[in-house]
């Protein structure tokens, strides 16, 4: 199976499974960390245009495993970060950072966070290196070994 393959059947396996996570982690805290992961996603390399903004933005919207949360609310916080890292990249990934660490008592919410990040990232086919070390960053944030997720 090739590399694209083994990522879409890999995105597709986390997708199902965090269908059913969600549901249990029904939070702000979760949807707050679920944003933030998105957030920094689309700026790992640095910066977001408008174009990767919008497009993260209609993923998050459609995503089966986020819509037990109001679209709007998760659009307004998708937003709030987004201009954060926009504003100041380095203070906005501090604090999207630190609002995934909330989770770190919460190990079952921290992965499936990691998955939303994994998925974002690989949903256009490509999760490349800038993707994979903000969710590896984010694996440390919350103490999960990395190699969990093959990062």
């Amino acid at each position: 199976m090739g590399f694209w393959d083994q990522l879409r059947a890999r995105t597709s396996e986390l997708n199902d499974q965090l269908q059913v996570k969600t549901a249990q982690f029904k939070n702000k805290e979760f949807a707050n960390g679920a944003m933030a992961m998105c957030a920094l996603v689309a700026a790992a390399d640095g910066s977001i245009d408008p174009t990767e903004r919008q497009k993260t933005a209609a993923l998050i919207m459609s995503n089966q495993s986020l819509s037990v949360f109001d679209a709007d609310d998760l659009r307004q916080k998708f937003d709030w970060f987004c201009d954060k890292l926009n504003g100041d990249f380095d203070f906005g990934k501090v604090e999207a950072t630190a609002t995934i660490g909330k989770l770190k008592s919460k190990p079952e919410q921290a992965r499936a966070v990691v998955q939303i990040g994994i998925i974002i990232g690989g949903a256009d086919g490509s999760f490349d290196q800038y993707e994979k070390a903000a969710v590896k960053d984010v694996c440390f944030a919350v103490g999960i070994d990395p190699s969990e997720f093959d990062l």
